[in-house]
């Protein structure tokens, strides 16, 4: 219910998005829009005095800056839905009864140094150098260390995207990054590796699910990957990648999947529903989330160390340098959290060893801006019109349950299909269908669509349905189509046969962790002996050790 009710306040505020200009005589964009960011919302200014209960008559409207030719901006105006208010916090549409900001006509923001500088400004620092927000100068080094330097703190204010970060890996330079040395990266992202044609590249789709792993949608995964459902090119079952989050998995379903080859990945312990508690977090505190995620899986699951290397974190959000700094200090490979907006084409998966090559999307999102040996397999922006050519322009969705508009089968058919021919017809970067683990109980009619729709591409021969550590396998070593019908990173576990390890897991029960007090207890299912104690953060093989902060 509460992820339904998100959705519906983000398609309210998405509805508005293209807004209408308003006349510069009413709202000056030299006022409005200095210094302010393009994605960052606002109202108009309303007098110091006014009430809450006055300013609920115009807080369904809501502002922001866009480009207006050259390096001009204008202010558009947009309105959220029947029922709803601006939250100029949470920037969106919200609920009215949840919405006690009216009168506050901007989020509360912290203080910036005067960086980066304008086409049209003259710095007051010298070289090297940049001015705080408290006025005085410091070495541009010192900025986004991890240290206050500036009096007023604001040098550690800039560094959650790579575009304000003074420090941020350089960009991408194919005249430097040479693919005969072992290096590749793309300026805009869109590039195929290898310098293929799209022609010779094969078509990868990457199913993944995020969330719980239990017996109810672990009927549904059989739907999808049936063991009669093969890649045609080189015969092998159709795979996909889960991002494990803990509370309530059933750990020998885990075991299952992997055994079948699909690939498993880790999406938390906690899957906490706050924004802000993801954006937040330290290195050590990622590392408890999510390499205590991994020991976890790997205990319970009985997977070999080492083969868990990727992971996602909840709510669309993205933790930044301090995440990616944990993932390289132990042992991941892969982010899949960033979206990328939709563009002319797709992006490819890209490494962090150069800046990102797209805009940092979602408020007061935290991405990272340093040089990173990982790979961030990215989530590009599904196209949900029913008609791209002649359908209104309507913004797109990242993980297909946020795509609320599509409400029956047929619309989904087509839904997918048209995705896919957006990246089949033009660089062939890799299509990412991305679920939430419940996507499917209360669509059913969407599911016998989808696991159909599944078959008969896979059986196209120039189509693979692979996991993430498959497609980037691939990129590390671009095979022609022709050639991967024995191209080795994609047989291992190619066509599974057999039994389940255990066909009767051991119910564990214990007490429940107190971010699940509402429950009476909690059982953890595994073919593996039974913990003393739930698993949970600072405890993940469940000794009974004592949560520090009590």
């Amino acid at each position: 219910m509460q992820r339904t009710v998100l959705f519906s306040c983000l398609l309210a505020l998405w509805a508005g998005a293209l807004g209408q200009r308003v006349d510069v005589s009413e709202m000056d964009p030299d006022y409005y829009c200095k210094g302010r960011s393009d994605n960052e919302f606002f109202r108009k200014e309303s007098p110091p005095d006014i009430t809450e209960k006055k300013a609920t008559e115009t807080c369904q409207t809501y502002y922001r800056c866009v480009p207006g030719g050259g390096n001009l901006k204008l202010v558009s105006k947009s309105q959220c839905g029947f029922g709803m208010f601006f939250d100029v916090e949470l920037q969106i549409c919200e609920v009215r009864s949840k919405v006690t900001n009216c009168a506050r006509w901007q989020k509360h923001s912290l203080p910036k140094p005067k960086w980066p500088i304008a086409n049209d400004e003259v710095s007051n620092c010298p070289a090297g150098q940049i001015e705080c927000g408290s006025e005085e100068c410091l070495n541009q080094r010192l900025f986004c260390d991890g240290a206050l330097d500036c009096r007023d703190g604001s040098d550690e204010n800039i560094c959650n995207d790579p575009e304000t970060d003074p420090n941020a890996a350089a960009k991408c330079d194919v005249r430097q990054c040479l693919w005969e040395q072992g290096c590749f990266c793309s300026i805009d992202g869109t590039r195929i590796p290898g310098d293929l044609l799209p022609s010779q590249t094969p078509q990868m789709i990457l199913v993944t699910f995020s969330g719980a792993v239990n017996e109810e949608n672990f009927r549904i995964y059989e739907q999808i990957f049936k063991e009669t459902t093969k890649n045609k090119g080189n015969d092998c079952t159709a795979k996909g990648t889960f991002f494990v989050s803990h509370a309530f998995t059933n750990y020998s379903a885990v075991q299952e999947l992997h055994r079948r080859g699909h690939e498993i990945a880790v999406g938390s312990i906690t899957n906490s529903a706050s924004k802000t508690y993801w954006s937040n977090l330290t290195a050590a505190d990622y590392e408890a989330e999510f390499d205590g995620a991994r020991l976890i899986t790997e205990k319970f699951a009985n997977i070999s160390q080492g083969e868990i290397l990727g992971m996602r974190v909840p709510q669309g959000r993205v933790g930044g340098n301090e995440q990616f700094s944990m993932m390289i200090d132990w042992g991941f490979l892969y982010d899949s959290s960033l979206a990328a907006p939709r563009g002319r084409l797709p992006l490819w998966p890209y490494t962090l060893q150069h800046r990102m090559p797209h805009k940092c999307l979602g408020t007061d999102q935290n991405c990272p801006t340093r040089n990173f040996t990982a790979w961030e397999m990215v989530l590009n922006e599904l196209d949900r019109r029913d008609d791209p050519e002649f359908s209104e322009a309507l913004t797109g969705c990242h993980l297909v349950d946020q795509c609320a508009n599509i409400v029956d089968p047929k619309q989904f058919r087509n839904f997918l299909d048209i995705n896919l021919a957006h990246h089949y017809n033009t660089n062939r970067a890799p299509l990412g269908l991305h679920f939430q683990a419940a996507y499917f109980l209360t669509r059913k009619s969407f599911l016998r669509e989808f696991a159909n729709w599944v078959a008969e591409v896979a059986g196209r021969g120039d189509v693979y349905f692979v996991t993430m550590l498959q497609a980037i396998s691939w990129m590390e070593a671009p095979t022609e189509i022709a050639a991967l019908n024995n191209f080795p990173e994609w047989k291992n576990k190619c066509d599974p046969k057999g039994l389940p390890y255990c066909s009767l897991p051991n119910p564990c029960e214990s007490k429940p962790p107190r971010e699940h007090a509402n429950e009476d207890r909690m059982f953890l299912y595994t073919c593996e002996d039974c913990p003393n104690a739930y698993p949970w953060l600072y405890d993940p093989l469940g000794n009974g050790a004592l949560d520090p902060v009590l």
